[in-house]
């Protein structure tokens, strides 16, 4: 398997005046996460920070130009890969050890239990030979990558508010894609960030950590939210109404 160098690693998108979506092209879909920076009064926003391969932080300078708050809506690697890179950095207390822990995660799927493999195959998802489609420069390990250890500045859960000044969003616990799932609302615009919560997309609840029944518990939540949009860890943002589609979907089929 020969794997070409990327000319640039991390894409984006100005979603709107406030809200700009980063993504790594080169990683494929089960592991692609939506990277979200959110400009504030105060301090700016950071949901997620992708897989860490490269550096997010200097790809994206021009737009880290500010105070930041870097949050982790849960700690698989997808996610938490750049988060070391930040000085502030926020997550759910349920995972916080995961995240102080550096994680060796080989990128070549034959690497991992055949049965992980297998579930997300199950779920939808197509797995090649390698979890990506380019290398973000030469000589690199496609076995060696490993997410660096980041120790959280503070811990969150339920209720508790993160504010940038003119934009307020309230942690909401999560659980069923992993133990400290979070999403973060703001009630003003009916807008929430959902992490793996819920997507528009094949979900994934057979997986380490994750509980079918706190998947439930959360879907119900969600179906009853009366958000205007959301933005998710994966695939494209979404309606209020889908949001409702999909949570009565998730809960047909395991509520």
């Amino acid at each position: 398997m020969t794997l070409e160098i990327a000319e640039r690693w991390f894409h984006r998108e100005r979603v709107d005046d406030g809200i700009t979506r980063l993504w790594e092209p080169h990683v494929i879909r089960v592991e692609q996460c939506n990277i979200w920076h959110v400009r504030g009064r105060d301090r700016d926003l950071l949901i997620d920070t992708g897989m860490g391969v490269a550096s997010l932080k200097e790809a994206a300078r021009d737009i880290f130009d500010r105070p930041l708050l870097a949050v982790a809506t849960h700690t698989h690697v997808d996610h938490v890969g750049s988060l070391h890179e930040f000085e502030e950095r926020i997550v759910h207390r349920a995972e916080a050890g995961m995240l102080e822990r550096p994680e060796h995660f080989s990128l070549l799927p034959a690497d991992h239990p055949v049965e992980l493999i297998r579930s997300f195959e199950a779920a939808g998802y197509e797995i090649g030979e390698c979890f990506l489609t380019a290398l973000p420069y030469g000589n690199f390990d496609l076995r060696r990558f490993e997410r660096t250890a980041a120790h959280a500045t503070r811990l969150v859960d339920e209720g508790d508010l993160i504010d940038l000044g003119d934009r307020v969003f309230e942690v909401l616990h999560l659980p069923g894609h992993s133990p400290g799932s979070i999403g973060l609302w703001e009630a003003k615009t009916g807008t929430l960030f959902s992490g793996d919560a819920i997507y528009d997309g094949p979900l994934l609840d057979d997986i380490s950590g994750s509980d079918v029944a706190a998947y439930v518990a959360t879907m119900r939540r969600l179906e009853s939210m009366p958000a205007r949009v959301v933005h998710a860890g994966h695939d494209p943002s979404f309606a209020g109404e889908r949001l409702r589609e999909l949570a009565r979907a998730y809960l047909k089929r395991r509520g």
